[in-house]
C-alpha cells in the first residue's frame, strides 16, 4: 500500500473552494490535457454520497482505460471521498478536506492505493506510477493557483 497527500492554500472561502470542488465536471480543468481525461457519466450533478462517475483516461502513451470511482462520503464544505471501483489501481481511496483558515481556505488531498501485479507492479512504483501521481497533483497545484490567486 503506498500513500501521497498534497496541501494547498487557495485566497478564497470555503463556500466558492467547495463550490467548484464539488463540481465534477471541474475535474477535467484541473487534470493535465495530456491525460486526454473524458468524463463518460455521472457529473450531471453536484457531489452526493453514492455518485457513480465513469472517466476515460490516458495515463501514458498509447494506454487509454476507464476508470469508475464513487463518491462514498460527504461532508459538505469540510470532505469527501472518492473511492475506485474499476480502474487501473488494486485499491485507491482519495479523501479530500477543506478548512477555512485565515485569509482563505487549505484543501488536502490524502490518497491511499495499491497497485496490481504483485512484484511487477512494486517495480514500476518508483519508475512510472509515482512519478505520474507527483506531476498530476503538481499540475493541480499550478491550475489552482492560476484559477484563485497566490495565497500570501
Amino acid at each position: 500500500m503506498y500513500s501521497i497527500s498534497n496541501t494547498q492554500q487557495l485566497p478564497v472561502g470555503i463556500d466558492e473552494a467547495w463550490d467548484f470542488f464539488s463540481d465534477p465536471k471541474n475535474l477535467n480543468i484541473i487534470t493535465p490535457d495530456s491525460m486526454k481525461f473524458e468524463t463518460l457519466s455521472g457529473d450531471e450533478r453536484k457531489m452526493f454520497a453514492g455518485q457513480i462517475i465513469h472517466y476515460k483516461i490516458s495515463p501514458f502513451s498509447g494506454a487509454v482505460m476507464e476508470w469508475v470511482t464513487e463518491i462514498s462520503h460527504v461532508k459538505e464544505k469540510e470532505y469527501f471521498v472518492d473511492e475506485q471501483r474499476i480502474g487501473p489501481y488494486k485499491f485507491w481511496h482519495h479523501k479530500h478536506f477543506f478548512r477555512e483558515i485565515k485569509g482563505g481556505v487549505e484543501i488536502e488531498d490524502v490518497v491511499h492505493y495499491k497497485l496490481p501485479f504483485g512484484f511487477i507492479g512494486r517495480l514500476f512504483h518508483p519508475i512510472l506510477v509515482k512519478p505520474k501521481l507527483k506531476e498530476i497533483f503538481d499540475f493541480r497545484k499550478q491550475k489552482l493557483t492560476e484559477l484563485f490567486g497566490e495565497f500570501k
